[in-house]
């Protein structure tokens, strides 16, 4: 069975929550932006009540972070990230559904030049990105405004796959599955743009412990790899959910220089540097839910595990 391909398994009861969250969603979205966010930041709020487990991840990693915070401080911290987080998911809404002349007024590009620099010289690009509440509506409106293709995993959820699958579909040129490396590089050869975020725990065989807010992470070190491989150039793309329902500031930084370097534990701490960088900017955006410390160098406990907590 293809993802794109409606099946009548999708109408078995075991999928009738999924509906009726779809439909919430769907309906959502036709409601002006304001209360949109209004509603995220309702959401947001019970699933900090709710989510405990996501819950105690993020306030792990936060206090790992920013330990000059008063505790106080990271509990506001931590409460302003799942109003983020919340009104991330109904973002994911706009982009399955949202119209443009809906979303085009929310938008606000800077940096445009150097991507549209890069690809009018003929250069595969890797559009550097990370794991913010705001990633998918960021994806969302920049390709309205510049055409690229997505790597993607499957979602468990089959008809979650269905309608994501479909919505990659039309809003992007091309999804490409995270593991197939062939297509990405071949892609990347062809002159294409492709989205990448590498910021999450990775402990596959390309993985190096580097620093990310000086904490040693499992790091998948295939930016360098494939910038090497391909030719291409790296540029850092990021959004920002600004305040008073504003809309979004999307971006595009210059291209890295003198990368790859050659030395991938070099250009893999100098992207968690980056991307660490922006987070401090913006700290109640970023994905703090993610175990971005897992895994841990010479297998010492883990962060997350209650003997470490104690």
């Amino acid at each position: 069975m293809q993802p794109n391909k409606f099946t009548f398994r999708y109408l078995a009861p075991s999928f009738w929550i999924t509906w009726i969250l779809l439909a919430v969603m769907r309906t959502i979205i036709l409601l002006p932006y304001s209360l949109q966010m209004s509603m995220g930041a309702w959401l947001g709020q019970l699933l900090h009540i709710l989510a405990s487990e996501r819950r105690k991840i993020a306030a792990t990693n936060i206090a790992l972070c920013f330990p000059r915070l008063t505790q106080i401080e990271q509990k506001n911290l931590l409460h302003a990230h799942f109003i983020s987080l919340g009104q991330g998911l109904v973002e994911t809404a706009l982009c399955w559904w949202g119209r443009q002349q809906q979303l085009a007024p929310l938008t606000k590009i800077t940096g445009k030049a150097y991507l549209d620099s890069a690809l009018n010289q003929g250069k595969g690009v890797i559009l550097l990105s990370a794991h913010f509440t705001t990633l998918e509506i960021g994806g969302r409106l920049l390709a309205e405004h510049c055409p690229f293709q997505v790597l993607y995993r499957p979602h468990k959820n089959a008809l979650f796959e269905w309608v994501m699958h479909n919505a990659r579909k039309r809003r992007f040129n091309k999804a490409i599955p995270r593991k197939n490396t062939r297509a990405l590089i071949r892609s990347l050869k062809q002159g294409n743009a492709i989205w990448y975020a590498p910021d999450q725990n990775y402990s596959g065989v390309n993985s190096l412990f580097a620093p990310f807010f000086d904490i040693p992470a499992a790091t998948t070190s295939a930016t360098s790899r494939l910038a090497a491989i391909s030719g291409a150039c790296v540029i850092p793309f990021f959004q920002m959910r600004l305040p008073d329902n504003q809309g979004y500031l999307l971006t595009l930084c210059p291209p890295l220089e003198n990368f790859p370097s050659g030395k991938l534990l070099e250009d893999t701490t100098r992207i968690n540097q980056l991307i660490t960088q922006v987070v401090r900017e913006q700290p109640e955006q970023y994905l703090w839910v993610h175990r971005r410390f897992k895994n841990r160098p010479d297998n010492k406990t883990s962060h997350y595990s209650r003997k470490h907590n104690t």
